[in-house]
């Protein structure tokens, strides 16, 4: 969507959750950390720091904003999730409007 690839790109594992974090927010990652009741170690800690979540618009550009439909964007934001229990099941995930051009032209193409 963003043609970013790969969007989070860490060095390792520490590098990993610290680029989500700067994306995801800090918060979020917290109430995840809490409800499952993990303990991070204080050095991955210290390198995730504090982050506020950043809206998704802040990653459109000249170059991707034809791909970054409302349903594109929300569709994103359902799926890019620290708790799974909040991320849709891939059922779920196949039947939101992102898809429906897909499914669209599908129909389109069975019918007699």
């Amino acid at each position: 969507i963003f043609r970013k690839e790969p969007f989070f790109y860490g060095h390792d594992n520490y590098d990993q959750l610290a680029k989500i974090a700067k994306v995801l927010g800090t918060d979020e990652l917290n109430a995840y950390l809490n409800k499952y009741r993990i303990e991070l170690d204080p050095h991955l800690a210290a390198l995730v720091g504090r982050h506020s979540q950043k809206p998704w618009t802040k990653f459109i550009n000249a170059e991707n904003q034809h791909l970054a439909l409302p349903e594109a964007i929300d569709f994103l934001d359902k799926l890019l999730r620290y708790d799974h229990q909040e991320r849709p099941t891939a059922k779920e995930a196949m039947a939101h409007p992102y898809f429906n051009p897909v499914r669209n032209a599908e129909s389109s193409r069975t019918r007699p």
